[in-house]
């Protein structure tokens, strides 16, 4: 009887090692464990053996036929997954192409703009966008009177503290650490209490550019403006300077570059003027001098400022500025 279970046992592995279907496996489970099955006749034969056999042999019996059953349900589960596995790899199917993210324009823009001024000699600064009124005005010459220190132009968090309206604050920081030469741009964020339309945000971003130095004239300011508004929008760029008053220069101007989309000739964009208006300019104040120890009858200097929003429409002919902060992943997708 033993010799018999061994031989059931081996002939079952060999067997059952070849099984792929599930409908095999089914034959097999017939021919070991049905009602007529392999094991079922020698159990039936038990009976027959004398009383110290019974236990030995029907134990033996019992012990294989649960593992022929377990062996059967593990060969099926596995046959199983095998076929799920199959199913999900369709390889015929088209690929599923990953998402890429793509840099801001506004990021783009002033990632140019930097690498430009970098090229002239400019370090990048950054200062806190949570200013005091000292930083924002005072030191910038600007009266306690100017229209742009009201409330309903800035946001005040405190009567002394405001959220920055420009990044020209960052010039004083500068000059505070630091003597002369200075040669720096200061790009970041700004808040002003403007209207939402085309052209206004209350949010925006500025770069601010300071040069100060020993003979620094206009020219210089012209000549950096002029170059950089070639190398942005092509060699054909020109510039225009037209007088203009900010506290913090003296003398102050507006400065243009020629339209891009009309190569100054007019069109819809520059309002049939030839040029679009960039930011404002000139040297700095004696005044602003005072206010960081510099030596006004020694050092001269510059400043000018721009729109980062304003230059991006016009390189990327966007024409609502509104775009840039809506987040709307049609329009950034085609950065």
């Amino acid at each position: 009887m033993k010799a018999k279970i061994k031989e059931i046992e081996e002939k079952f592995d060999s067997e059952i090692k070849n099984i792929s279907l599930p409908e095999h496996l089914e034959e097999i489970r017939v021919k070991y464990l049905g009602r007529k099955g392999v094991l079922t006749s020698l159990l039936k034969q038990v009976s027959a053996l004398s009383n110290d056999e019974k236990p030995v042999f029907g134990r033996l019996l019992n012990n294989l036929k649960t593992n022929i059953s377990a062996r059967i349900s593990e060969e099926l589960a596995s046959i199983k997954s095998v076929k799920r596995t199959e199913a999900k790899l369709d390889i015929s199917l088209p690929g599923i192409s990953p998402s890429i993210g793509t840099k801001h324009p506004l990021t783009l823009i002033t990632q140019e703009i930097k690498e430009i001024f970098f090229g002239l000699g400019f370090e990048t600064v950054t200062g806190p966008e949570i200013e005091t009124e000292y930083y924002n005005f005072e030191a910038l010459n600007t009266p306690e009177d100017h229209p742009a220190r009201d409330g309903h132009d800035s946001f005040y968090i405190t009567d002394k503290i405001l959220l920055r309206t420009h990044t020209s604050p960052v010039q004083i920081r500068v000059m505070e650490k630091q003597k002369p030469p200075v040669r720096v741009i200061a790009p970041g964020r700004c808040f002003r209490r403007d209207a939402t339309d085309a052209t206004h945000s209350p949010i925006f971003h500025q770069v601010e550019g300071l040069a100060v130095d020993t003979n620094i004239t206009f020219g210089d300011l012209k000549g950096v403006l002029e170059v950089f508004a070639r190398q942005l929008f092509g060699r054909q760029t020109k510039i225009r300077f037209r007088p203009d008053f900010f506290p913090f220069t003296e003398p102050s101007a507006e400065y243009a570059f020629s339209c891009v989309n009309c190569k100054g000739k007019g069109c819809r964009i520059c309002k049939n003027t030839g040029w679009l208006e960039i930011g404002g300019a000139g040297m700095v104040d004696p005044e602003v001098f005072k206010m960081v120890h510099y030596d006004a009858e020694k050092y001269s200097g510059f400043a000018f400022g721009m729109g980062i929003e304003r230059i991006a429409m016009i390189k990327y002919h966007i024409h609502d500025i509104r775009m840039f902060f809506e987040n709307d992943l049609r329009f950034l997708r085609q950065f």
